[in-house]
């Protein structure tokens, strides 16, 4: 498949190939024959990315603030890979998506092979999307006219926001084309519609939809111009579908709204706000979410759980159902809107158009390769010619921020030959791979697990899917990279073990090895160093200052991402294990109380872990510190001395004959010197460089401790 993507550091438009996506459960894959490109959007994520640095700065404050607070506590070195990271990740472009169905998942029951749909997929010529975020299209309305669905829907929920009564004066200020469909479903409502704006031509078409009309530059005041239009009343409801940093839209609705008038803001302003402007008039205001209910949530958008229609009538899907209808009603027209159309493959014109000529309006891309040359599930890139013979071989299960950012690095040091990379919707396997270094690109997890290409799986996927992927790839013969967690519960875990077991039993030594990498920095062997000399029992003080994370996200899911404890705080409690070098014994937790308003019970906690030597250690683990502290701090005390290591750039000691100090330039979590010796390890033939009876007990021992504060009243 092809997809449209753009790179934020230069503002480049790409056309990607990729393997096309796997199909899940609950999703449909669609064969793309139209897409609309949103001119407002679109633009503005096109101009972001030719924007140097400082101007991309410049428009998001917000984010430098959360870079110069990084700065402070993670370093500088650090900071700048991680800006950089984000900003040399494409970013997919557009949500205005018509095609027929190619395959559904098996729940879906509401969509057929076959089926011409609308959705908020990408510019792609293969899209996977949510059985929530599609729509079935009538026989009547073509392609074109669908394509406007999407946009349709944003204008729509704001109308419902707005709740136009028949007779009713209303004003749109912004006559883009989300702006023109929103005078024409005011229309349909019976109500008397002022549009305002500064393009001439894009007013002729709201007037040939039924408005009166209004340019600022020619005709006048404003205020005065809406007021007249309500015949002195002032409006009844005023919606913004503008784009501008300007504040006078907010200002000027509220100056002509009447008495307990309406505002719905759908476009993005400047919002300075007067309040003797609403306080005298008590005007509501209210900012439009997209396209309807269900949008931001996870559960409606990515696992297909809709809202029941007696308690929330309108949801996004069934937004894009009645602009559909009204559609095919004729209620509604769209060709007017159209200004443009371009093949596909010839995207990069398209979008050279959308910056820079201010009289386009719907540009729409066609798309007529056959179907049969976009569901390959393989991209081979360019033959590497740079393999080694003798070097282990890779094949990577994931391409995700983590993934791209720092394992693919941290392995490509190491020296080994990459092979495939396997992921479900394949675009991020063909741009990661691609850049890499990859020899290929794959949604086949049949093909990929039983490859005879490479002979170690590196797993970073969500949490949920770890344990059955280290299963498949030790059935296949294959030594295992899994990132933590190794496994969500105790039955996952027995079911590794008894694999691996059996393997053992087959005579075949293979290795599992989980990503618990801080034991690997340097500060940490040298805190192992300096405790190896000391017999007495130690006491550990962990800190974790881990963040919010909100209840409806993965990690915070103990389905898919485990929870926190089991996602992340088996950190912890594998740094700890390692510098007590002695076997967990006990195991104490205490979550904080009074949650009762959130789902969330496990990430403010403390765990306490004792170990046979007579060792102790506190894991305090808070999402609810402030993000100016270390994330992380690492104490021990023992035989009158202390070690501190701070956010893994400073370690201090106190009583520690000869060692005072050591601090990096550059934070060290100690990634590639754990890709490193798995690499080597299985080059030499030897054991993980963490004992696999270690790894059960650690995963096991977290699990324990999870599973205790759940069960916490």
């Amino acid at each position: 498949m092809k997809q449209i993507m753009q790179d934020l550091t230069s503002g480049e438009v790409l056309l990607v190939d990729a393997p096309a996506p796997m199909q899940s459960k609950v999703d449909i894959n669609i064969a793309t024959t139209t897409t609309l490109i949103s001119l407002g959007t679109e633009r503005t994520l096109v101009d972001f990315g030719k924007a140097s640095y400082i101007q991309k700065a410049r428009q998001q404050p917000e984010k430098v603030k959360m870079v110069l607070d990084k700065v402070k506590t993670d370093g500088l070195l650090t900071t700048i890979e991680t800006v950089q990271s984000k900003l040399s990740a494409p970013m997919p472009l557009g949500y205005c998506n018509v095609g027929v169905v190619n395959a559904v998942g098996s729940s879906v029951q509401e969509f057929a092979i076959g089926d011409r749909v609308v959705s908020n997929g990408p510019h792609a010529d293969m899209v996977r999307v949510s059985r929530n975020l599609c729509a079935k299209i009538p026989n009547s309305v073509s392609d074109e006219s669908a394509a406007f669905t999407v946009l349709g829907s944003i204008g729509l929920q704001g109308i419902r926001l707005l709740k136009p009564a028949l007779g009713e004066s209303m004003v749109v200020v912004g006559v883009g084309l989300i702006g023109l469909i929103t005078v024409q479903l005011l229309k349909a409502s019976g109500c008397r519609v002022l549009a305002i704006d500064y393009d001439a031509k894009k007013l002729a078409l709201a007037k040939q939809f039924g408005a009166e009309i209004f340019n600022p530059t020619t005709d006048g005041d404003v205020v005065d111009a809406g007021l007249e239009f309500s015949r002195g009343a002032g409006a009844d409801g005023v919606i913004i579908t503008a784009s501008t940093k300007s504040n006078d839209p907010v200002t000027n609705a509220a100056q002509m709204s009447r008495k307990r008038g309406r505002i719905i803001l759908v476009g993005v302003t400047g919002l300075q706000l007067n309040r003797a402007d609403f306080y005298e008039k008590e005007l509501s205001f209210q900012v439009s979410c997209s396209y309807g209910p269900g949008r931001y949530d996870k559960n409606y958008e990515d696992r297909g759980e809709d809202y029941p229609i007696g308690f929330v009538r309108w949801t996004e899907q069934r937004n894009f159902e009645a602009i559909l209808d009204m559609m095919a009603s004729g209620a509604l027209k769209l060709d007017a809107l159209i200004s443009h159309r371009f093949d596909f493959l010839d995207a990069k014109n398209a979008y050279e158009l959308v910056s820079t000529d201010p009289n386009s309006l719907g540009i729409l891309l066609e798309y007529t390769s056959e179907v049969d040359t976009r569901v390959k599930k393989e991209i081979v890139f360019e033959k590497n010619t740079s393999k080694n013979p003798s070097a282990v071989s890779i094949g990577f299960v994931g391409a995700g921020n983590y993934a791209s950012r720092v394992l693919i690095p941290a392995f490509k040091q190491a020296k080994v030959n990459l092979e495939e990379i396997l992921t479900s919707k394949g675009l991020s396997g063909a741009i990661n791979g691609r850049k890499a270094g990859f020899s290929k690109a794959s949604t086949d997890t049949e093909a990929f697990f039983s490859s005879s290409n490479f002979n170690l799986v590196a797993i970073a996927t969500q949490h949920n899917t770890h344990a059955n992927f280290v299963i498949e790839a030790l059935k296949n013969d294959k030594h295992v990279f899994v990132e933590k967690p190794l496994a969500l519960t105790m039955d996952q875990v027995k079911a590794i073990k008894v694999e691996y077991e059996e393997k053992e039993r087959e005579g075949k030594s293979l290795n599992i090895m989980v990503g618990f990498n801080r034991r690997f920095s340097p500060h940490v062997k040298k805190m192992k160093q300096l405790l190896a000399k000391v017999s007495e029992p130690k006491s550990f003080i962990v800190t974790v200052n881990a963040g919010h994370i909100p209840d409806g996200e993965w990690p915070q899911d103990w389905e898919l991402g485990g929870g926190r404890i089991i996602g992340e705080g088996c950190h912890f409690i594998d740094l700890m294990r390692f510098l007590a070098g002695s076997k967990i014994v006990s195991i104490q937790t205490r979550r904080m109380e009074n949650l009762k308003s959130s789902k969330v019970t496990e990430d403010k906690a403390v765990i306490i872990l004792g170990f046979e030597d007579g060792s102790f250690g506190t894991i305090n683990y808070f999402a609810n510190g402030s993000s100016k502290f270390p994330k992380e701090r690492i104490e021990v005390f023992v035989s009158g001395r202390v070690l501190q290591l701070d956010n893994f750039i400073k370690l201090r000691a106190y009583g520690w004959p000869g060692f005072k100090k050591m601090n990096l330039w550059k934070q060290d979590k100690g990634q590639v010197a754990c890709a490193s010796e798995t690499i080597q390890a299985i080059k030499e033939g030897k054991d993980s460089p963490i004992p696999v009876a270690e790894i059960f007990e650690i995963a096991e021992a977290t699990i324990q401790a999870s599973n205790q504060l759940r069960e916490q009243a």
